[in-house]
Protein backbone atom coordinates (compact mmCIF):
# COMPACT_ATOMS: atom_id res chain seq x y z
CA UNK A 1 0.00 0.00 0.00
CA UNK A 2 1.24 3.49 -0.80
CA UNK A 3 -1.28 5.73 0.17
CA UNK A 4 -3.03 5.96 3.91
CA UNK A 5 -6.25 7.38 4.12
CA UNK A 6 -8.52 8.01 7.17
CA UNK A 7 -10.91 5.44 5.36
CA UNK A 8 -8.33 2.78 6.06
CA UNK A 9 -9.63 2.96 9.85
CA UNK A 10 -11.50 -0.48 9.35
CA UNK A 11 -12.23 -3.91 10.45
CA UNK A 12 -9.47 -5.41 7.81
CA UNK A 13 -8.28 -7.74 10.65
CA UNK A 14 -10.14 -9.20 13.50
CA UNK A 15 -8.03 -8.71 16.48
CA UNK A 16 -11.32 -9.10 19.17
CA UNK A 17 -9.59 -12.64 20.15
CA UNK A 18 -6.79 -11.04 21.51
CA UNK A 19 -8.38 -7.37 22.62
CA UNK A 20 -9.19 -8.66 26.68
CA UNK A 21 -6.92 -11.00 27.19
CA UNK A 22 -4.59 -10.45 29.59
CA UNK A 23 -1.36 -8.57 28.98
CA UNK A 24 2.09 -10.51 29.44
CA UNK A 25 5.61 -8.43 29.21
CA UNK A 26 6.66 -7.63 25.72
CA UNK A 27 10.08 -8.92 25.41
CA UNK A 28 12.28 -5.22 25.61
CA UNK A 29 9.78 -3.50 27.13
CA UNK A 30 8.45 -3.01 31.17
CA UNK A 31 5.24 -1.85 32.18
CA UNK A 32 3.79 0.36 32.68
CA UNK A 33 3.30 2.34 28.72
CA UNK A 34 3.91 5.04 27.62
CA UNK A 35 7.98 4.33 29.20
CA UNK A 36 9.87 1.49 27.10
CA UNK A 37 12.74 0.77 27.22
CA UNK A 38 13.11 0.10 23.18
CA UNK A 39 11.03 1.58 20.56
CA UNK A 40 11.13 -2.14 19.09
CA UNK A 41 9.62 -5.16 20.69
CA UNK A 42 8.97 -8.68 19.84
CA UNK A 43 5.08 -9.69 20.25
CA UNK A 44 3.69 -12.79 20.96
CA UNK A 45 0.07 -14.19 21.27
CA UNK A 46 0.04 -13.34 24.94
CA UNK A 47 1.41 -9.77 25.14
CA UNK A 48 -0.70 -8.13 22.26
CA UNK A 49 -3.10 -6.90 24.46
CA UNK A 50 -0.41 -4.31 25.47
CA UNK A 51 0.72 -3.27 22.35
CA UNK A 52 -3.43 -2.69 21.48
CA UNK A 53 -2.82 -0.30 24.43
CA UNK A 54 -0.04 1.64 23.41
CA UNK A 55 -1.56 1.98 20.26
CA UNK A 56 -3.80 4.45 22.32
CA UNK A 57 -0.47 6.66 23.11
CA UNK A 58 0.95 6.29 19.71
CA UNK A 59 0.93 4.61 16.60
CA UNK A 60 2.32 0.58 16.42
CA UNK A 61 3.80 -0.78 13.64
CA UNK A 62 3.23 -4.41 13.23
CA UNK A 63 5.62 -6.36 10.96
CA UNK A 64 4.88 -10.14 10.56
CA UNK A 65 7.75 -12.10 9.32
CA UNK A 66 9.47 -15.65 10.08
CA UNK A 67 12.70 -16.95 9.33
CA UNK A 68 12.33 -18.54 6.20
CA UNK A 69 10.92 -15.24 4.51
CA UNK A 70 13.56 -13.65 2.37
CA UNK A 71 12.03 -11.14 1.47
CA UNK A 72 11.27 -10.20 5.08
CA UNK A 73 14.82 -10.03 6.08
CA UNK A 74 15.69 -7.24 3.30
CA UNK A 75 12.42 -5.32 4.46
CA UNK A 76 12.72 -5.95 8.38
CA UNK A 77 15.43 -3.60 8.54
CA UNK A 78 14.71 -1.11 6.64
CA UNK A 79 11.76 -0.69 9.13
CA UNK A 80 13.28 -0.97 12.34
CA UNK A 81 15.95 1.80 10.76
CA UNK A 82 12.73 4.32 10.16
CA UNK A 83 10.75 3.31 13.66
CA UNK A 84 14.14 4.29 15.84
CA UNK A 85 14.60 7.67 13.54
CA UNK A 86 11.42 8.67 14.97
CA UNK A 87 12.89 8.66 18.54
CA UNK A 88 9.52 7.16 20.33
CA UNK A 89 6.78 8.76 18.15
CA UNK A 90 6.12 5.25 16.34
CA UNK A 91 6.48 1.35 18.34
CA UNK A 92 7.83 -1.10 16.11
CA UNK A 93 5.94 -4.56 16.92
CA UNK A 94 7.67 -7.72 15.33
CA UNK A 95 5.24 -10.87 15.19
CA UNK A 96 7.16 -14.18 14.41
CA UNK A 97 4.00 -16.08 12.29
CA UNK A 98 5.33 -19.26 13.00
CA UNK A 99 5.65 -18.75 16.39
CA UNK A 100 2.38 -16.76 17.15
CA UNK A 101 -0.55 -18.29 14.86
CA UNK A 102 -3.35 -16.51 16.50
CA UNK A 103 -1.49 -13.28 15.53
CA UNK A 104 -0.92 -14.70 12.35
CA UNK A 105 -4.97 -15.92 11.85
CA UNK A 106 -6.07 -12.41 13.45
CA UNK A 107 -4.19 -10.14 10.58
CA UNK A 108 -5.08 -12.86 7.83
CA UNK A 109 -1.58 -12.82 6.82
CA UNK A 110 -2.10 -14.20 3.15
CA UNK A 111 1.57 -13.64 2.73
CA UNK A 112 4.72 -12.31 4.34
CA UNK A 113 6.26 -9.75 4.91
CA UNK A 114 2.72 -8.14 5.57
CA UNK A 115 3.08 -5.00 7.69
CA UNK A 116 -0.25 -3.42 9.27
CA UNK A 117 -0.27 -0.29 11.76
CA UNK A 118 -2.74 -0.17 14.54
CA UNK A 119 -3.99 3.65 15.70
CA UNK A 120 -6.06 3.37 18.87
CA UNK A 121 -6.71 -0.15 18.63
CA UNK A 122 -7.74 -0.12 14.95
CA UNK A 123 -5.59 -1.65 11.92
CA UNK A 124 -4.41 -0.10 9.43
CA UNK A 125 -3.41 -1.76 5.87
CA UNK A 126 0.18 -0.53 5.14
CA UNK A 127 1.96 -2.67 2.59
CA UNK A 128 2.73 -6.67 1.80
CA UNK A 129 5.85 -7.81 0.40
CA UNK A 130 9.70 -6.10 0.24
CA UNK A 131 9.23 -2.30 -0.27
CA UNK A 132 11.76 -0.20 -1.14
CA UNK A 133 13.20 2.52 1.95
CA UNK A 134 11.27 5.23 -0.07
CA UNK A 135 8.39 4.30 0.05
CA UNK A 136 8.83 3.08 3.34
CA UNK A 137 9.35 6.62 4.73
CA UNK A 138 6.50 7.84 2.27
CA UNK A 139 3.94 5.45 4.43
CA UNK A 140 5.27 6.10 7.49
CA UNK A 141 4.87 9.99 6.90
CA UNK A 142 0.88 9.14 6.35
CA UNK A 143 0.38 7.29 9.03
CA UNK A 144 1.99 9.84 11.34
CA UNK A 145 -0.59 12.49 9.61
CA UNK A 146 -3.39 9.75 10.34
CA UNK A 147 -2.55 9.39 13.67
CA UNK A 148 -2.40 12.66 14.65
CA UNK A 149 -5.90 13.73 12.67
CA UNK A 150 -7.42 10.62 15.26
CA UNK A 151 -5.70 12.47 18.11
CA UNK A 152 -3.15 9.64 18.83
CA UNK A 153 0.06 12.26 19.05
CA UNK A 154 2.34 11.22 22.11
CA UNK A 155 5.31 10.03 22.20
CA UNK A 156 7.07 7.19 24.05
CA UNK A 157 9.96 7.62 26.84
CA UNK A 158 12.31 5.48 25.18
CA UNK A 159 15.19 4.30 26.79
CA UNK A 160 18.89 4.50 25.03
CA UNK A 161 18.66 2.24 21.59
CA UNK A 162 21.26 -0.38 21.67
CA UNK A 163 24.30 0.27 20.06
CA UNK A 164 25.07 -1.88 16.57
CA UNK A 165 27.61 -4.59 17.43
CA UNK A 166 30.64 -4.66 15.57
CA UNK A 167 29.35 -7.87 14.10
CA UNK A 168 27.13 -6.02 13.08
CA UNK A 169 28.79 -3.28 11.25
CA UNK A 170 30.80 -5.59 9.17
CA UNK A 171 28.49 -7.27 8.20
CA UNK A 172 29.24 -9.01 4.11
CA UNK A 173 27.32 -7.43 1.68
CA UNK A 174 25.09 -9.92 -0.52
CA UNK A 175 26.47 -11.71 -3.06
CA UNK A 176 25.75 -10.43 -6.32
CA UNK A 177 23.31 -12.71 -7.79
CA UNK A 178 21.22 -12.37 -4.14
CA UNK A 179 21.08 -8.61 -4.39
CA UNK A 180 19.92 -8.58 -7.96
CA UNK A 181 17.14 -11.18 -6.80
CA UNK A 182 16.26 -8.54 -3.86
CA UNK A 183 16.46 -5.35 -6.07
CA UNK A 184 14.24 -7.78 -8.46
CA UNK A 185 11.66 -8.00 -5.57
CA UNK A 186 11.75 -4.51 -4.57
CA UNK A 187 10.05 -3.77 -7.96
CA UNK A 188 7.90 -6.69 -7.98
CA UNK A 189 9.59 -8.86 -10.90
CA UNK A 190 9.45 -11.90 -9.30
CA UNK A 191 10.33 -13.62 -12.46
CA UNK A 192 13.54 -12.01 -12.52
CA UNK A 193 14.14 -12.58 -8.81
CA UNK A 194 13.73 -16.38 -9.92
CA UNK A 195 15.82 -16.36 -13.06
CA UNK A 196 18.56 -14.61 -10.75
CA UNK A 197 18.36 -17.25 -7.95
CA UNK A 198 18.19 -19.66 -10.68
CA UNK A 199 21.42 -18.61 -11.45
CA UNK A 200 23.25 -18.96 -7.95
CA UNK A 201 21.98 -22.27 -7.87
CA UNK A 202 23.47 -23.09 -10.82
CA UNK A 203 27.18 -21.55 -9.95
CA UNK A 204 26.60 -23.51 -5.98
CA UNK A 205 24.15 -26.24 -5.80
CA UNK A 206 24.13 -26.44 -1.97
CA UNK A 207 23.22 -22.33 -1.76
CA UNK A 208 20.62 -22.72 1.13
CA UNK A 209 19.49 -18.90 0.92
CA UNK A 210 19.66 -19.34 -2.68
CA UNK A 211 16.83 -21.98 -2.49
CA UNK A 212 14.92 -20.77 0.38
CA UNK A 213 14.81 -17.84 -1.59
CA UNK A 214 13.54 -19.10 -4.91
CA UNK A 215 10.63 -20.58 -2.79
CA UNK A 216 9.87 -17.78 -1.38
CA UNK A 217 9.48 -16.00 -4.61
CA UNK A 218 8.01 -18.46 -6.55
CA UNK A 219 5.43 -18.79 -4.04
CA UNK A 220 5.12 -15.02 -3.49
CA UNK A 221 4.33 -15.24 -7.70
CA UNK A 222 1.72 -17.63 -6.95
CA UNK A 223 -0.18 -16.30 -4.09
CA UNK A 224 -0.58 -12.53 -5.18
CA UNK A 225 -2.83 -14.15 -8.06
CA UNK A 226 -5.22 -15.92 -5.46
CA UNK A 227 -8.28 -15.11 -3.96
CA UNK A 228 -8.45 -16.55 -0.09
CA UNK A 229 -12.53 -17.94 -0.48
CA UNK A 230 -11.92 -18.80 -4.24
CA UNK A 231 -9.12 -20.89 -3.50
CA UNK A 232 -11.06 -22.69 -0.37
CA UNK A 233 -13.95 -23.02 -2.30
CA UNK A 234 -12.37 -25.02 -5.08
CA UNK A 235 -10.24 -27.30 -2.74
CA UNK A 236 -13.36 -27.95 -0.60
CA UNK A 237 -15.32 -28.59 -3.98
CA UNK A 238 -12.48 -30.84 -5.65
CA UNK A 239 -11.03 -32.92 -2.60
CA UNK A 240 -8.23 -34.72 -5.51
CA UNK A 241 -7.72 -30.84 -7.68
CA UNK A 242 -4.15 -31.31 -7.32
CA UNK A 243 -3.91 -26.99 -8.63
CA UNK A 244 -6.89 -26.22 -6.29
CA UNK A 245 -4.90 -27.89 -3.00
CA UNK A 246 -1.77 -26.40 -4.40
CA UNK A 247 -3.36 -22.93 -4.38
CA UNK A 248 -4.59 -23.64 -0.63
CA UNK A 249 -1.53 -24.94 0.31
CA UNK A 250 0.44 -21.54 -0.96
CA UNK A 251 -1.95 -19.13 1.07
CA UNK A 252 -1.78 -21.60 4.29
CA UNK A 253 2.38 -21.31 3.96
CA UNK A 254 2.30 -17.76 2.77
CA UNK A 255 -0.03 -16.62 5.97
CA UNK A 256 2.52 -19.06 8.12
CA UNK A 257 0.43 -22.32 8.95
CA UNK A 258 3.57 -24.60 7.69
CA UNK A 259 1.51 -27.56 9.40
CA UNK A 260 -1.72 -27.44 7.74
CA UNK A 261 0.14 -26.92 4.12
CA UNK A 262 2.30 -29.64 4.72
CA UNK A 263 -0.42 -31.90 5.86
CA UNK A 264 -2.70 -31.01 3.37
CA UNK A 265 -0.28 -32.14 0.66
CA UNK A 266 0.69 -34.78 1.83
CA UNK A 267 -2.63 -36.03 2.44
CA UNK A 268 -3.05 -35.42 -1.57
CA UNK A 269 -0.09 -37.46 -2.35
CA UNK A 270 -1.66 -40.34 -0.19
CA UNK A 271 -5.16 -40.14 -1.88
CA UNK A 272 -3.39 -39.66 -5.72
CA UNK A 273 -2.95 -42.96 -8.18
CA UNK A 274 0.82 -43.33 -7.99
CA UNK A 275 1.20 -42.25 -11.79
CA UNK A 276 -0.32 -38.87 -10.59
CA UNK A 277 1.49 -37.99 -7.34
CA UNK A 278 5.23 -36.69 -8.91
CA UNK A 279 3.76 -33.24 -8.87
CA UNK A 280 2.68 -33.33 -5.43
CA UNK A 281 6.28 -34.51 -4.63
CA UNK A 282 8.31 -32.31 -6.02
CA UNK A 283 6.31 -29.26 -4.69
CA UNK A 284 6.52 -30.93 -0.78
CA UNK A 285 10.45 -30.70 -1.64
CA UNK A 286 10.39 -27.18 -3.55
CA UNK A 287 8.50 -26.42 -0.04
CA UNK A 288 10.68 -28.09 1.83
CA UNK A 289 13.53 -26.28 0.31
CA UNK A 290 11.72 -22.85 1.32
CA UNK A 291 11.41 -23.74 5.27
CA UNK A 292 14.85 -25.49 5.74
CA UNK A 293 15.50 -28.93 5.81
CA UNK A 294 16.14 -28.65 9.52
CA UNK A 295 12.79 -27.33 10.94
CA UNK A 296 11.21 -29.72 12.83
CA UNK A 297 8.16 -29.64 10.51
CA UNK A 298 10.18 -30.35 7.54
CA UNK A 299 11.64 -33.32 9.63
CA UNK A 300 8.12 -34.74 10.05
CA UNK A 301 6.57 -33.92 6.99
CA UNK A 302 9.32 -35.77 5.10
CA UNK A 303 9.52 -38.61 7.44
CA UNK A 304 5.39 -39.13 6.60
CA UNK A 305 6.58 -38.63 2.87
CA UNK A 306 9.03 -41.45 2.60
CA UNK A 307 6.55 -43.60 4.41
CA UNK A 308 4.07 -43.12 2.00
CA UNK A 309 6.71 -43.61 -0.73
CA UNK A 310 7.54 -47.25 0.35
Amino acid sequence: MTDISPAALRGAVDLSSLRNRPAAPMTGTPAPAPGVADVVVDATDESFGQILELSRTVPVVVDLWAEWCGPCKQLSPIIEKVTRELGGKVLLAKVDVDANPQLAQGFRAQSIPMVVALIAGQPVPMFTGAVPEQQVREVFAQLLQLAAQNGVTGSLDVGEAPAATEEAAEEPPLPPLHAEAFAAIELGDYAAAVIAYEKALAENPRDEDAIAGLGQVRLLDRVQKLDLQEARAAAAAGPLDVQAQFDVADLDLAGGHVDDAFGRLLDLFAQLPSAERTPVRERLIELFGLIGAADPRVVSARNRLSSLLF
